[in-house]
């Protein structure tokens, strides 16, 4: 694959394994976030007057890359807006599944509203432990993050697919914020109902964007009361005519932030996500055969087959401030070191974690 060390500069000073945190900037986001800055403060008006072609624009490609039809995606400035927005249209007598100790903008939007809630665990019997859960407490929504942010276990797709097949009406709720930018994915053809992210992670937008993606045959079920000039496409005769994509954006739409998330989709489909798939796919088992051989890992990512671009090592803050003096860039999160991989990473970022590591 491409070296992509001189398109991201932070990638040349640094051993940058902190994608789940932050995702880096490229030499060509930049450039475009300066020339359309450019063009507002001389155009003003004359500029912003081409806002809503612009957002169509981008609406598009977003389609195209996540292979669903426009009518389904609401763009949003991050996930939490977008789930408390959901949540907000649904009636308070439903019962939710959630997993324990999972992202909180997933959790609490939940928690803290009149629905009544149940739990599975996260561990190495993930999808036993929701198909447990499923049995005894009969949930009329599932809502979870398709790759936990700590321990970075990655949600089996193929039990989705089976857990939609026995179970029809459960409403599936995704935060992809930790997924979608390192995978080739249909929305279409997934089982899940309701699936959004922040962008500026995987993604490489930068933040103050994101969307959520809605199956049309879900939207009618969720009925939000957020609404605006925008949601009426600025016609106030379209008022008692709004759709669930319209109530999720009730504001003017910023054409930097969204802009930015265009150009990022476009970046990634020009180098093609097969192939990004691909090299973090490899990236990703070398890293896990070597982090297990040094016992680094827990028994909840060891024993399963599929796993994520994030790994949580065993280790201490002196261990963290060890590898920060060596120029390795990662955090802190839960009981361990969370590092992370990218496009923009290399099997040298590896091998200089482990070198720093076995010292």
């Amino acid at each position: 694959m491409e070296d992509f060390r001189k398109e991201f500069p932070v990638t040349e000073s640094y051993t940058y394994l902190n994608t789940a945190s932050c995702g880096l900037f490229s030499r060509s986001l930049v450039a475009w976030r300066h020339q359309h800055d450019l063009n507002l403060m001389e155009g003003g008006s004359i500029f912003r007057d081409k806002h809503k072609a612009h957002i169509r624009e981008i609406r598009g490609r977003l389609a195209d890359f996540l292979s669903t039809p426009e009518d389904t995606i609401a763009l949003v400035p991050n996930f939490s807006f977008g789930m408390n927005t959901i949540l907000s249209g649904l009636p308070k007598n439903k019962k939710i599944l959630l997993l324990n100790g999972d992202y909180p903008s997933i959790s609490w939007p939940v928690e803290t509203r009149e629905f009544e809630v149940c739990y599975a665990n996260i561990d190495e019997n993930l999808e036993g432990n929701i198909e447990q859960a499923m049995a005894e407490h009969h949930p009329d929504i599932f809502a979870f993050s398709m790759v936990q942010y700590i321990s970075g276990v990655l949600m089996d797709t193929e039990f989705l697919h089976r857990l939609k097949a026995y179970h029809p009406d459960l409403l599936l709720i995704a935060d992809a914020t930790q997924y979608l930018g390192t995978v080739d994915f249909n929305f279409t053809e997934s089982p899940i109902d309701v699936m959004g992210a922040s962008a500026y992670k995987w993604m490489l937008a930068g933040y103050g964007n994101g969307f959520f993606m809605i199956k049309p045959e879900v939207q009618s079920q969720i009925l939000p009361r957020t609404i605006g000039y925008n949601s009426a496409d600025f016609t106030f005769g379209n008022k008692d005519e709004i759709g669930l994509i319209g109530h999720m954006e009730p504001g003017h739409q910023d054409t930097l932030n969204y802009g930015s998330l265009g150009e990022s989709v476009a970046f990634l489909q020009n180098i093609g996500m097969e192939e990004v798939e691909n090299h973090l796919s490899s990236l990703k088992s070398e890293a896990k055969k070597e982090f297990e051989k040094r016992g680094l890992l827990e028994k909840a990512v060891t024993v399963r087959e599929n796993h994520s671009t994030i790994f949580n090592l065993k280790g201490d803050k002196e261990l963290f401030e060890k590898l920060k003096e060596n120029n390795i860039i990662c955090s802190l999160r839960g009981d361990g070191i969370r590092v992370s991989f990218h496009l923009y990473n290399t099997i040298d970022d590896l091998n200089k974690l482990l070198e720093v590591i076995d010292q």
